[in-house]
């Protein structure tokens, strides 16, 4: 399919997008649409009259949520930009502005990527593909009134393509890329050597094998102008571990998407995928691919999917002994929702499939829905959704309900039809397992009511909230004791009848066997049980802090008095858990 021939990308509108990210509300973008529409203006320029969100924010929110690069234009001169009539239609008309041209895509910044009706203008004209960088709105150069007829009329012409001479402009057009090109062109003799003895194939094999070495859980590669590194992050933490040559980003990206069986033509949006390789120590190992365009080629993100990590149990997780109780209990329930609560990257996954392991018997059936299934259980029927497809999480938990279940988990619940689903499943005898991503376990009852779901669905369903966070794990044998004065101890939380001499708080220190005075990560959890008087709070749409201040009378944990269990014995240093439990 050629450039002219292929169709804008289907994406929300920016206003969607905004109510997805509770920025602004369902009513408020019906009637900014409805004003925008009496005025004649767009609605991304009728929402920023408003003043409900600023042009930052804006820009942001869809940086984010479209996962294009932010660019600031304040840094960009104007004798840089390519000078093209054709060009200047497309800011008078759509407020956006060309950039530069990169072989056959044209990069332009815009306030509003999502705008279809400018993407498939610039492609229909100038017969090239468009990759957005958002700005500012404000930044943008603002159209002129008298000018708005030439562009429709220029745009209307439908030029089949703008000369040569126009869209390349020599050395002064602002292209991001000329000056990685620049320094390809001049690499040395001894670094094109090195790239021949050791070509990307090795070099991807070795990165793989040393984090796998090191225990890593994620491999970034990450593109920039002038260089090109390599991350893994270890115990949570990001570390750079290669600095390869600047010109090998295309083959690096164009051998890890054909492994992960990506579109290596696409470049322009994101994609994900799978791949599994037999290492050399001949272990078979599943790994999950990000691909993301930056302004300087595509990150790419590594995921490490070894499924040994179900042979931890529940002891091995870190819970505290009534912890543990309180979760033995709730799994062992007939019927009821379990929630696990984090942010990304928190552990839930394991948790949620260390309970799986405990409940996976041949008299029970139990079937997961994840986007994507992280980990291999035998004897669990487990799901990957697949949205391009239609295969969402709500329709496949319609579908396992008609597959006679015992247990459910549901890898996320993002919306109030998923939600709904798993209420109801959870109400008609089956235990559902689930996750969410709010701070702490009384925030998730909040949260569910701010999705839309009944106080008494909630109380009648949901039986216990779990919320977590990873800490790591002082180094046995380098930690040292750190001598912190009174006042420090109390103002991190703990109490004055904890400080009796009994115990001292360790510090990092560093050693050969470690990274940094840490080795290897523990949870930190709060397990909130929802009891009857949970229940009449919830019913009275209680708020958070009410229901917080009903957990710490029932004996439950905060995450910063959980974390600083492990702080006294000896586990991990007083900054892990304030930089974990800082909310």
């Amino acid at each position: 399919m050629s450039t002219a021939q292929r169709a804008p990308v289907n994406r929300p509108s920016a206003l969607d997008m905004l109510v997805l990210r509770e920025r602004i509300t369902v009513e408020q973008a019906q009637s900014i649409t409805q004003a925008a529409l009496a005025k004649q203006i767009s609605p991304v320029a009728e929402l920023l009259s408003s003043q409900i969100v600023s042009p930052r924010e804006l820009a942001k929110t869809l940086s984010s949520a479209l996962a294009c690069p932010m660019l600031d234009l304040s840094a960009v001169s104007k004798s840089q930009l390519p000078r093209d009539p054709v060009f200047a239609a497309f800011q008078q008309k759509f407020h956006v502005l060309v950039l530069a041209r990169r072989s056959n895509r044209l990069l332009v910044a815009s306030a509003d990527p999502s705008n279809r009706e400018a993407e498939a203008a610039i492609m229909r004209v100038t017969n090239l593909a468009v990759e957005w960088v958002v700005v500012e709105y404000d930044k943008l150069p603002q159209p002129t009134a008298d000018a708005s007829k030439t562009a429709s009329d220029l745009i209307a012409a439908q030029i089949p393509e703008p000369s040569q001479d126009l869209l390349d402009t020599g050395t002064d057009t602002f292209d991001f890329e000329s000056v990685i090109e620049e320094q390809d062109a001049l690499a040395t003799e001894q670094a094109q050597t090195e790239i021949d003895n050791a070509p990307v194939v090795r070099f991807l094999q070795t990165m793989l094998d040393r984090a796998l070495k090191e225990g890593a859980s994620d491999l970034h590669f990450e593109p920039y102008e002038a260089r090109y590194r390599v991350r893994l992050r270890i115990d949570g933490a990001l570390r750079e571990v290669a600095n390869p040559p600047n010109y090998i980003k295309d083959k690096l990206a164009s051998r890890i998407k054909v492994l992960a069986r990506l579109d290596i033509s696409e470049k322009r949006v994101p994609q994900d995928g799978r791949m599994k390789l037999k290492m050399r120590e001949g272990r078979v190992i599943d790994f999950r691919v990000s691909t993301l365009p930056t302004l300087f080629g595509e990150k790419i993100v590594i995921r490490i999917l070894d499924s040994n990590v179900t042979k931890l149990g529940i002891d091995a997780l870190g819970y505290e002994p009534e912890e543990k109780q309180r979760l033995m209990q709730a799994i062992g329930r007939p019927n009821g929702m379990i929630l696990v609560t984090g942010p990304t990257g928190s552990g839930k996954t394991v948790s949620l499939y260390s309970c799986l392991n405990i409940l996976n018997r041949d008299s029970v059936n139990i079937a997961t829905a994840e986007d994507p299934s992280e980990i291999n259980l035998p004897g669990v029927n487990q799901v990957n959704i697949n949205e391009k497809t239609g295969l969402t999480f709500a329709m496949a938990l319609r579908s396992f309900l008609r597959q006679d279940p015992d247990i459910i988990m549901v890898g996320e619940i993002r919306d109030i039809e998923t939600a709904d689903i798993a209420i109801k499943a959870a109400q008609t005898g089956h235990l559902v397992l689930s996750t969410l991503h709010t701070n702490d376990a009384p925030a998730t009852l909040n949260r569910l009511r701010n999705m839309g779901i009944a106080p008494f669905n909630i109380a009648s369903s949901v039986i216990l909230i779990t919320a977590q966070r990873l800490v790591r794990k002082l180094c046995p044998a380098c930690k040292a004791p750190q001598a912190l004065p009174s006042p420090a101890l109390l103002e991190a939380g703990f109490k004055s009848e904890d400080i009796d001499g009994s115990w001292k708080p360790y510090a990092a220190v560093g050693c050969p066997q470690c990274n940094g005075g840490y080795k290897g990560r523990l949870g930190i959890y709060q397990v909130m049980p929802i009891t009857e008087a949970m229940q009449r709070l919830i019913l009275q749409d209680a708020s958070q802090n009410d229901i917080a201040e009903q957990a710490q009378r029932e004996g439950i944990r905060t995450m910063r008095q959980s974390g600083l269990l492990k702080v006294k014995a000896g586990l991990t240093s007083i900054e892990e858990i304030l930089g974990a439990t800082n909310d």
